[in-house]
C-alpha cells in the first residue's frame, strides 16, 4: 500500500495522500490545496474523501476549499460538530478508496473528536495508522488545547481520555503497523516529539514514553508536566475550522495588492493595519519602515507570526522580498491571518528610493560583544526560551523570552544601552522591532547569535541538566 507523506517543514505539519484504482483520499490537508488536486491528476484520479483527524489549532485545514474544488466528501471522528456539511462517522465505520479501506478508530483525548484511521491495503491487510495528534514519534498530543475552546473541559479530564484511548484503541494494534502522525519536531502541539517522521507502532510501544506500563494518574502528570502556554492564535484557529472560514482565492483577491509608497503609506495610516516585513534580519536591519516589525519568511516564520500578533483578524501590509508576496500570503492564511490588504511595490528598495524616512538596527558581531565585555559587562539579553536560557547563557544576561516580551517593556532601559540576542539572530531581530516600534533606540543586537557568541571567550554558565527544568 502506498502512503504518501506530504510534509511542511515550516510548521512542522504532514498531510497524507492515498490512491486506489482511480479513487484518492487526503488528510489533513493545508489552506493551499492545489497541489493535492494536482498530485491526484497525475494519478487520473478523483478524491473522493477529505478526512480529518480533529479540528486543527496550529493550522486552517484546507478541508472546506478542497471539497469546493473537488466535490470530495468531508469526513470527521465521532463527535465533531462542524458548522457545514460533513460526514460525522461513527467509531469502527470503514470508508472505501478504490480497492483500500479507512477503518474510523475514535481516540479522544488531544480533543475529543479525535480519530485515528487504520489504513487497510487490497488484499485487507493492516499497514499503518494515521493518527493526528493522538499519538507522534516520541509524543503524544498536549491534552491542553481542546479546554480553550470548550469550557467545561479540563487538561487531566483530556489527559485521562488520553490515556484511555492509547491503551484501549493504539497499544492492541499489531506492532508493525506504520504511525503516519500529524506533526514532527518543532510543532507546539506537542512538547517532545522527534525528528523523524514515521516509525513503526511497535518501536513506539518500546520507546516513546507516553505508551509505557504506568497508571492514568501517573500518565496524567507525564503529559501535563513541562507544557508551556499554546500560542495566542491556536483558539482562534480551532474555531475557523469548526465554523468555516473565506476561500484561499478569496484571500489572495483581497491581498495582492501592491501599492507604491504613498499609496501604502496612506493606507497605512488610515487603516492602522500591521506593517509586517518579512525580508532577511540582516537585509531588515541596514533599512526599514518606521513601525515595521520584522519576521522573516525564512525561518519559522507561521510560529512566530502566530506568537507575536495575538488577533487572526488584525489587517496586514506586507514588504516581502520581490516575488516573495504569494508565498507570504499563503503561509499567513495557514495560522489564519486572512486580511492582509496589500505589499508594498518593488518591496523596501521602492520606500527608500522614494525619499521617505526610515530606520535601522545596530548590529554587532560576536567579536565586538567579546571586546565590550572586556571593557566591563555590558546589559545583555536574552530572548531565547527559557529552557535554552537555564540550558546556557552569558553570565549576567537577563532572560526575556520572545513570546513574552510584550509583557515585560518595563525591563528595557531607555536611558541606558543594552544588547540583544537569541540563539542565531532572527528571534532577536523580531525582538529589535518590536523595540523600536514602542520607541526604544540605544541599543544594539548580536548578529549570529548565542550560535557564534560560543566561539569566543564571552563568560557563559554552566550546562544545567534539562531534568531540572521546570
Amino acid at each position: 500500500m502506498k502512503v504518501e507523506q506530504i510534509y511542511t517543514g515550516c510548521i512542522a505539519h504532514a498531510a497524507y495522500y492515498i490512491e486506489s484504482n482511480g479513487e484518492a483520499a487526503v488528510f489533513d490537508p493545508l489552506r493551499e490545496v492545489q497541489p493535492y488536486i494536482e498530485r491526484a491528476q497525475i494519478d487520473n484520479a478523483t478524491i473522493k474523501y477529505v478526512f480529518e483527524t480533529h479540528f486543527h489549532a496550529d493550522f486552517v485545514s484546507g478541508h472546506l476549499d478542497l471539497r469546493k474544488k473537488t466535490g470530495a466528501d468531508i469526513v470527521f471522528g465521532p463527535e465533531a460538530k462542524p458548522a457545514y456539511d460533513a460526514i460525522t462517522a461513527t467509531d469502527g465505520q470503514i470508508f472505501e478508496v478504490g480497492n483500500y479501506k479507512v477503518k474510523v478508530i475514535h481516540t479522544p483525548g488531544h480533543t475529543m473528536e479525535s480519530t485515528t484511521y487504520l489504513l487497510i491495503d487490497q488484499l485487507g491487510n493492516e499497514h499503518g495508522i494515521i493518527t493526528g495528534d493522538t499519538l507522534f514519534i516520541g509524543d503524544v498530543g498536549r491534552p491542553d488545547l481542546a479546554q480553550h475552546v470548550v469550557s467545561d473541559l479540563t487538561e487531566e479530564k483530556l489527559a485521562g481520555h488520553l490515556y484511555d484511548s492509547l491503551r484501549n484503541k493504539i497499544i492492541p494494534l499489531d506492532d508493525h503497523l506504520i504511525v503516519y502522525p500529524n506533526h514532527g519536531a518543532g510543532s507546539a502541539c506537542g512538547k517532545m516529539m522527534s525528528k523523524e517522521t514515521t516509525d513503526t507502532l511497535g518501536n513506539q510501544k518500546k520507546f516513546n514514553y507516553a505508551l509505557q506500563e504506568m497508571t492514568k494518574d501517573e500518565f496524567i502528570k507525564a503529559v501535563l508536566t513541562g507544557l508551556t502556554a499554546p500560542p495566542g492564535y491556536f483558539p482562534q484557529n480551532v474555531l475557523m475550522n469548526i465554523k468555516g472560514y473565506e476561500s484561499l482565492d478569496t484571500i489572495m483577491d483581497r491581498a495582492t495588492k501592491p501599492l507604491d509608497p504613498a499609496a501604502f503609506e496612506i493606507i497605512a495610516n488610515e487603516t492602522g493595519a500591521l506593517m509586517l516585513d518579512t525580508r532577511d534580519a540582516e537585509v531588515f536591519a541596514k533599512g526599514f519602515i518606521p513601525n515595521s516589525i520584522n519576521i522573516g519568511l525564512d525561518g519559522n516564520f507561521a510560529q512566530w507570526v502566530g506568537e507575536m500578533i495575538p488577533d487572526v483578524k488584525q489587517e496586514i501590509l506586507l514588504i516581502t522580498d520581490p516575488g516573495k508576496e504569494e508565498e507570504t500570503i499563503t503561509r499567513l492564511s495557514r495560522v489564519g491571518y486572512d486580511f492582509t490588504i496589500g505589499f508594498l511595490k518593488n518591496s523596501f528598495s521602492s520606500w527608500k528610493e522614494s525619499g521617505k524616512d526610515f530606520e535601522t538596527v545596530t548590529r554587532i558581531s560576536p567579536q565586538q560583544l567579546e571586546a565590550e565585555y572586556k571593557m566591563g559587562q555590558p546589559l545583555i539579553f536574552d530572548v531565547r526560551k527559557k529552557s535554552e536560557f537555564l540550558s546556557e547563557h552569558i553570565l549576567g544576561a537577563i532572560n526575556v523570552p520572545l513570546n513574552e516580551i510584550n509583557q515585560h517593556l518595563a525591563q528595557f532601559p531607555k536611558n541606558k544601552p543594552f544588547i540583544l540576542h537569541c540563539a542565531g539572530g532572527y528571534r532577536s531581530m523580531i525582538a529589535a522591532s518590536i523595540l523600536k516600534q514602542r520607541g526604544w533606540q540605544d541599543f544594539s543586537d548580536v548578529r549570529g547569535g548565542f550560535a557564534q557568541i560560543t566561539e569566543t571567550t564571552v563568560p557563559r554558565s554552566e550546562y544545567v541538566c534539562p531534568t531540572t527544568l521546570l
